[in-house]
């Protein structure tokens, strides 16, 4: 349960990273609120994954999958460029937090 969690606070993120670009800096009410409403979600239910999982490890999945997917997601739908030192970074990321759920903890 603690990692349904997790993975509704990235979604959360993710979703409430995009709806503050598109609020164009809070002056979009809809999108403004959208975002708030998007971090609280992410904040209440990170803070129920910590019950189970460990701070370090729920902190860098959390981090390290709300980067990659949101450099994706300002690639496709803001199209902001990736370069290539710029993918390998984002794969560098991936294979870190996949690291350390699997070897960070005893």
């Amino acid at each position: 349960m603690a990692y349904l969690y997790l993975a509704i606070a990235i979604a959360a993120e993710i979703a409430g990273t995009s709806m503050l670009k598109y609020s164009e800096g809070f002056t979009k009410l809809n999108y403004s609120i959208g975002c708030i409403a998007a971090y609280s979600i992410c904040y209440f239910t990170f803070s129920k994954a910590l019950g189970q999982i460990h701070l370090g490890i729920a902190y860098a999945t959390w981090c390290g999958v709300g980067i990659v997917v949101t450099a994706i997601l300002s690639w496709l739908l803001f199209h902001e460029k990736l370069t290539p030192a710029g993918i390998v970074s984002l794969i560098l990321i991936v294979v870190g937090c996949v690291c350390l759920n699997l070897f960070g903890t005893k």
